[in-house]
C-alpha cells in the first residue's frame, strides 16, 4: 500500500473513531419528561393566597432567581422553564396542583413546595410516581426518611431539632418555668411540639401547663393568648405561621404579659412578622437562624450579601430586603441549580435525586459561618446546625454557639 493510500485508510479510521465517540458522547445525554438539551420543566407549589399567603414570596424569588440563571446561559446550556401554582395552603388544592405539574406540565421534578400538612397530602403520590418531591420548604421530621421516601427531601432544619433547642435552654435558663405552649393544629405543630417535649423530658409533664391548638381557618388567635396569660404562664412557646405570630405578638403586648418568649424559625420574618407586630412588642424574642439576616450589619461587606443585594437589584427589584423569605428562597434556588450542575446530561428523576442525596460542603449565599449542606442516601437533611438569636431594637441579633444534633426520620 502507498504512502498517500496508508495515510487515507488512517484518516478514514480516525473518522470513524470521532463519529463513534461522537455518538458514544450524544448516547450518553439521558433525560426523563421534564428535561431536553434546552430545556428543564420545574414545577412548584406555593401558597401564593390564604392564611400562610406570606409565604408565597419564596416562590417570586425563586422565579426571579431562575431568571438569572436563564439570561446567564441556563444550566448546562438549558433555560428552567418554572411552573409556580397556588395552593392557598388548603392540602386538597396542593394535591390538585401536583396532579397538574406531574400529569399535565409534564415537569421533570417539584421543587419546594412549601407547608407540612401540603406536602403530606402529596407525599405518597410523588412516591409512587417517583417523581422527585425536592427541598420540601418545611422542616418537617418526616422529610428525612429515605428508607420509606425515597423521592422526598427537606431543605431547611428539623423542627423537632428546633424545639429540643428551646427545651434545652428553658431547663438551663429557666427550670422552674411554667410554659404555654401555643402551636397549629397540624403536623407542623404537632412535630415541633413533640421535639419541645423530648427536649423536657420527664419534666415536661410539670412544667407544660397549656397546650392550646388553633386552626388555620382561625381569623385570629388573640382567646388563646389570653388564655394562656390567665394561667400564669411564664414561657410561651410560639408555634405559628406569619400572620398569626405577627397577631401573637401583638397581643402579648396589648394584654401586658411578658413571658420569656420562644418563636420558631419559620416566622422569624422581621418584614413579614416583626415589624406589623411592631419593634417594641417583639424586645427578646427568642428564635434561631441559619441563614444571615440582610439588616444585620456584620454581613454589610460579606461577598454572599453583596450579591444577594445584587440579586435583588437586577431581577427582584420589589423583593423587601427585610423579609427573610426572600432570603430562604434566593437560598434553596441556589441549592437546586447546584444539583442540576451535577446533573450534567444526566437529567433522569433518579439522577435527580441521586445528586440531591449526594451534595457535600455545598455552601449558598448566605448560610450562617460554619454552616454547610451535605446529604448522603440515608441522610435527607441538607442543613443540621442553627444559632439562637435575640430580638433586639430593629434586628435580630445572634448568640451563643452553633448548635445541632439531627434528628433521623
Amino acid at each position: 500500500m502507498s504512502f498517500v493510500a496508508r495515510r487515507s485508510a488512517a484518516f478514514s479510521a480516525a473518522l470513524v473513531l470521532l463519529a463513534a465517540s461522537g455518538s458514544g458522547a450524544l448516547s450518553q445525554k439521558k433525560y426523563d419528561i421534564g428535561a431536553t438539551d434546552t430545556e428543564i420543566k420545574i414545577g412548584n407549589i406555593m401558597p401564593y393566597s390564604g392564611p400562610a399567603s406570606a409565604y408565597g414570596v419564596i416562590g417570586r424569588t425563586e422565579a426571579a432567581y431562575f431568571r438569572k440563571i436563564n439570561a446567564e446561559g441556563g444550566v448546562h446550556g438549558r433555560k428552567i422553564n418554572f411552573i409556580s401554582y397556588d395552593d392557598a395552603y388548603s392540602p386538597p388544592k396542593t394535591v390538585e396542583q401536583a396532579r397538574k405539574l406531574v400529569e399535565g406540565d409534564e415537569v421533570l421534578l417539584i421543587f419546594g413546595p412549601l407547608g407540612t400538612p401540603s406536602n403530606t397530602a402529596i407525599q405518597k403520590y410523588m412516591n409512587t410516581k417517583k417523581v422527585p418531591q425536592l427541598f420540601v420548604q418545611t422542616g418537617a421530621t418526616k422529610w428525612n426518611d429515605p428508607q420509606s421516601y425515597p423521592w422526598t427531601m427537606g431543605w431547611q432544619p428539623n423542627y423537632q431539632n428546633e424545639a429540643r433547642i428551646y427545651a434545652k435552654y428553658i431547663l438551663k435558663e429557666k427550670p422552674n418555668a411554667r410554659i404555654a405552649v401555643l402551636y397549629q393544629n397540624d403536623d407542623y405543630g404537632k412535630d415541633y411540639l413533640r421535639g419541645l417535649k423530648d427536649g423536657l423530658g420527664d419534666k415536661a409533664a410539670s412544667m407544660i401547663i397549656a397546650e392550646d391548638a388553633y386552626e388555620v381557618a382561625e381569623p385570629t388567635i388573640d382567646t388563646h393568648v389570653v388564655k394562656m396569660k390567665s394561667m400564669n404562664a411564664d414561657v410561651f412557646v410560639d408555634i405559628t405561621t406569619p400572620k398569626f405570630a405577627a397577631q401573637a405578638i401583638k397581643k402579648t403586648a396589648e394584654i401586658g404579659w411578658k413571658p420569656l418568649h420562644f418563636l420558631n424559625s419559620v416566622a422569624g420574618s422581621i418584614g413579614a412578622v416583626i415589624r406589623p407586630a411592631g419593634f417594641e412588642n417583639a424586645q427578646d424574642i427568642i428564635s434561631v437562624a441559619y441563614l444571615m439576616d440582610p439588616l444585620d450589619p456584620q454581613w454589610k461587606d460579606d461577598p454572599g450579601m453583596k450579591a444577594f443585594d445584587d440579586f435583588l437589584a437586577k431581577y427582584f427589584p420589589e423583593g423587601n430586603r427585610s423579609d427573610s423569605f426572600v432570603v430562604a428562597g434566593y437560598n434553596v434556588a441556589q441549592t437546586m441549580v447546584q444539583v442540576l450542575k451535577q446533573c450534567g446530561d444526566n437529567l433522569t428523576r433518579e439522577n435527580v435525586m441521586g445528586q440531591a442525596a449526594n451534595l457535600k460542603g455545598f455552601r449558598s449565599s448566605n448560610l450562617l459561618p460554619g454552616i454547610t449542606i451535605n446529604t448522603s442516601s440515608t441522610d435527607f437533611a441538607p442543613i443540621k446546625q442553627v444559632q439562637f438569636r435575640r430580638f433586639k431594637g430593629e434586628r435580630w441579633e445572634l448568640f451563643g454557639p452553633m448548635l445541632s444534633g439531627e434528628i433521623g426520620g
